[in-house]
């Protein structure tokens, strides 16, 4: 009887067989995370927007655009953050990233309408 050490063609092609697998579910778990990461970084831009912009408001009675909140706000690597329908009483933001094709939206104020005021939405 021989006494060899070491493991078969069969064995090793089972285990490649498996490594194959576990890494064909792994992966889009992982790029479903990275989309997850990006969305959470444009609600919290959007998040820091307000606190902004409240801000701006205590000071001048009104909102006012990011150019006119100046350095009290900057966004997050990738992210661009651009504000719309800003009046005296009320504004709206949407902001994307370059990783993702999702927008994200917020508003506060008169230009909130009906929707959640104040709470970042994204599609």
């Amino acid at each position: 009887m021989s006494n060899r050490k070491g493991f078969t063609l069969i064995e090793l092609l089972i285990v490649v067989v498996i490594i194959g697998i576990l890494a064909a579910i792994a992966i889009p778990k992982f790029s479903n995370t990275k989309e997850k990461a990006y969305v959470a970084a444009m609600k919290s831009d959007l998040r820091n927007l307000v606190t902004a912009e409240e801000g701006y408001f205590a000071d001048n009675l009104a909102y006012g655009s990011i150019t006119d909140i100046g350095t009290a706000y900057s966004s997050s690597q990738g992210v661009t953050v651009a504000t719309s329908a800003v009046t005296a009483t009320g504004w709206s933001a949407s902001a994307t990233h370059t990783g993702t094709a999702q927008t994200c939206t917020i508003a506060l104020g008169a230009a909130a309408g009906t929707g959640s005021a104040g709470i970042p939405a994204c599609s």
